[in-house]
């Protein structure tokens, strides 16, 4: 997974990093709520681990910032030096998803993590899923629309299921190159936008099927479920760029 970590103590830091790469995950450590959130909020994670103590403001400042402006339920965990009953409570009333003391444990912190994993995107076990009109055959790789196979490549299967699994959440095109492609994040990114208009077509990701993909400027994709009432707008309008 990739994961964002706040914690202004550098050692601290290092070592939570340390734990969670030899797991196999990526983590990104910061040490300000401000430079935090920056990145939180444009760029695409799996997971927060928040410190409580930082030297610009609150975690929990921090907390009630991604649940207000993250337009997905992103898991997040405290990894603090507080470790008080009312503490607990505050920071879980306020939208964290699990709570450790410092210092961190590495066993049970990897534990923790995936759990909430598993809680987070309980599909990814599933070898049959199904998105409206849309069935996902994990296990032979075969995705149908209205009950009519549909012919995609590897990479075009890839890709649909990771858009599913995490629909309603911005996807950068560095974190679909990494996740779908296996590749570096810096290269051409046409690969990413030239599969997204494909995927479009393919898929029928228009009104009436009740999806669309759209273009986040600057940013990458998301997959949208539509309401009734934008169901009745041009089919175009998955391909606008837009800024939100």
């Amino acid at each position: 997974m990739r994961i964002a970590l706040l914690e202004d103590e550098t050692e601290q830091a290092q070592h939570i990093q340390s734990i969670l790469s030899e797991r196999g995950h990526h983590c990104d450590s910061f040490p300000t709520g401000q430079s935090f959130l920056s990145a939180v909020l444009h760029r695409s994670y799996d997971l927060l681990i928040l410190d409580w103590q930082i030297p610009d403001m609150t975690g929990i400042d921090v907390l009630e910032s991604i649940r207000a402006q993250l337009n997905w339920p992103i898991p997040v965990v405290f990894l603090t030096q507080r470790d008080s009953e009312a503490d607990i409570v505050r920071a879980l009333d306020a939208g964290a998803d699990d709570y450790l003391a410092k210092p961190a444990r590495a066993a049970e912190l990897v534990a923790r993590i995936n759990a909430l994993a598993r809680r987070t995107n309980p599909d990814s076990e599933k070898e049959a899923l199904r998105y409206g009109p849309f069935e996902i055959n994990t296990q032979h790789r075969i995705i149908s629309l209205h009950g009519e196979g549909l012919t995609l490549t590897d990479k075009d299967f890839d890709l649909t299921l990771f858009l599913f699994q995490n629909q309603g959440r911005l996807l950068t095109r560095e974190m679909l190159l990494e996740r779908v492609w296996g590749l570096a994040r810096d290269i051409n990114t046409r690969t990413v936008d030239t599969h997204m208009s494909r995927l479009r077509r393919r898929l029928g990701l228009n009104p009436e099927n009740g999806f669309r993909i759209k273009t986040i400027y600057q940013r990458g994709y998301r997959l949208e479920a539509m309401k009734a009432r934008e169901q009745d707008v041009d089919p175009t309008e998955t391909d606008t760029v837009t800024n939100d």
